[in-house]
């Protein structure tokens, strides 16, 4: 973080000069100037009365919001091969296993499946995109195709099977994370 910069931005918004601020913290003209430019550090109470000269508290003043991410594209794209059960994990957005849900997009060859997932608390929904599938969900089966989609509480094991000769392509999005 830009110390300095962001002093000199606080400054110019409340109007005042350097010297104007210098002297409001008994301080001179030429440390405010270096302190701006990130030459020299304040010391913490120096700091202080800095940011409260400026109106505001060190709380405040280090309390960054972050920009948050809203569109993903391509590169972002993470993928997980996995041979010997014949399909690919796509996470469509990097580190969802930090939010609430989590959307991946798996591609299941003929012949794969998925990992069998253990009962969880949470939601899945899936969106078959491509192909068709069969959904086990406890001893229940579902067979689902392309434009159809699933909805479930994740309490026994799960998993799903592609048993045609096409690929399958599933928009999969769980909460909380799982995958």
């Amino acid at each position: 973080m830009k110390i300095g910069a962001k002093i000199n931005r606080l400054r110019i918004l409340n109007q005042l000069t350097q010297e104007e601020l210098a002297q409001r913290c008994d301080l001179t003209k030429g440390f405010i100037s270096k302190i701006e430019r990130d030459l020299t550090s304040p010391s913490i109470a120096t700091l202080m009365d800095i940011l409260e000269a400026l109106g505001t508290d060190l709380k405040a003043f280090f309390n960054e919001v972050v920009e948050e991410k809203i569109v993903y594209k391509k590169d972002d794209i993470y993928e997980s091969v996995n041979d010997e059960l014949k399909h690919t994990i796509h996470w469509l957005i990097p580190n969802s296993q930090k939010n609430e849900m989590e959307p991946i997009l798996v591609d299941i060859e003929p012949g794969g499946k998925t990992v069998i997932d253990r009962p969880h608390q949470g939601e899945e929904f899936g969106y078959i995109v491509k192909g068709s599938v069969i959904i086990h969900i406890g001893n229940k089966k579902f067979k689902i195709k392309k434009g159809e989609s699933f909805y479930f509480t994740p309490d026994k094991e799960h998993y799903i099977v592609n048993n045609t000769n096409k690929i399958a392509s599933i928009l999969w999005v769980s909460t909380p994370p799982s995958f």
